[in-house]
């Protein structure tokens, strides 16, 4: 039973700084990381929330990074779309 209420106390505290995180990120972190996040209404911001709780510890160091634009996609099929040099047989 100890190890149970340890696992559930630490879920609390790791849900409860994504909660202290997500007040400001939303409100002004998003739109730095995103530039199309700084347009987004409040309907998007709420929605947004559950995912900021969950995902914090890297929103956190993609904001304190100053990184301004999403990372971007690696793929197999990023890089064919693209012109990399990876093709599939028979296309």
């Amino acid at each position: 039973m100890a190890v149970l209420n340890s696992i559930l106390g630490l879920v609390g505290l790791y849900v409860l700084c994504g909660l202290v995180f997500a007040i400001p990120f939303v409100l002004k972190g998003a739109g730095t990381i995103d530039p199309v996040a700084k347009e987004g209404t409040w309907g998007f911001k709420v929605l947004v929330i559950p995912g900021v709780l969950v995902f914090w510890p890297i929103l956190a160091r993609r904001w304190m990074s100053g990184a301004t634009h999403p990372p971007e996609a690696r793929n197999a099929h990023g890089s064919c779309a693209c012109g990399g040099k990876k093709r599939v047989e028979g296309s």
